[in-house]
């Protein structure tokens, strides 16, 4: 990237996050050879979750980060607009998209949550028809200087339906467990436990400060009660020292299972 003055950086958002914690580790002068000014992210959610993209720009110097969404099977799906953050636009010449009610199966009302299912209109050789993409969407719509109307999803992919876990009778989707442990600038990595014990899932949480809080901050009790509000839970939280939780360079792996 400084060999080249690189200004555009396209990867997963942990990746993104990785490279840039590298560079803050290097000396002040190495930073100024880097020139990137735009970074493209996907492959993961993290690239819609507003604490995830500002923690990004804040490692590389104010990069605008822009997410994008696409899939092995189809291709490219979505894109960010300049106006419009944060919220991801269906490529509807290549696609009809459908967002359905999973028991149902019908095409919910804007505003309203449901499975992305795509069929495809430009790929020959590999169509696919109605093909359940396991996206967790909002539906949304938005509007284009001529009058158009794009199919948008809000919030970008908000979560997998196959990740959903259910935990003391309420559903919890790793997305939002990020979402409120990147509230947290303390916060460097953290790792998600999943256990049964008597036929029943728990979580704990394992955070990894930059460095070590002082006691008086209460890390930990912070998070935990700011899990406890959003999702009516008590989730254990425990600070790890700095530098041991894994780090990543593709996709993440913080959600671990593990037998009790």
């Amino acid at each position: 990237m400084a060999t080249n003055r690189t200004t555009v950086l396209c990867c997963t958002p942990t990746y993104a996050l990785r490279l840039g914690e590298v560079l803050a580790e290097q000396d002040a002068s190495d930073f100024s050879d880097i020139a990137i000014k735009t970074i493209i992210v996907a492959g993961e959610p993290g690239g819609s979750i507003p604490e995830v993209r500002q923690r990004i720009a804040e490692l590389w110097k104010g990069a605008r980060v822009f997410d994008h969404h696409g899939m092995t099977e189809v291709g490219p799906v979505t894109y960010e607009t300049p106006g419009s953050p944060l919220n991801l636009c269906v490529i509807e010449e290549a696609y009809f998209a459908e967002i359905l009610d999973r028991e149902t199966e019908q095409e919910v009302a804007p505003g309203e949550r449901g499975e992305l299912v795509l069929t495809t209109l430009t790929r020959n050789a590999c169509p696919l028809l109605r093909y359940r993409t396991g996206d967790l969407v909002q539906k949304s719509w938005t509007e284009t200087e001529d009058g158009r109307r794009i199919l948008t999803l809000e919030g970008g992919i908000l979560g997998r339906v196959d990740e959903m876990v259910v935990i003391r009778g309420v559903n919890v989707y790793p997305t939002a467990v990020e979402k409120i442990i990147r509230g947290f600038p303390e916060v460097a990595e953290f790792q998600i436990t999943q256990t049964t014990r008597q036929s029943m899932a728990e979580l704990e949480i394992a955070v990894e400060p930059h460095q070590l809080p002082p006691p008086h901050v209460n890390l930990e009790e912070r998070i935990a009660k700011a899990l406890s509000n959003a999702f009516a839970l008590r989730i254990p939280v425990r600070l790890v020292s700095p530098g041991s939780l894994p780090r990543f360079e593709f996709k993440s792996k913080r959600w671990v299972k593990r037998e009790g």
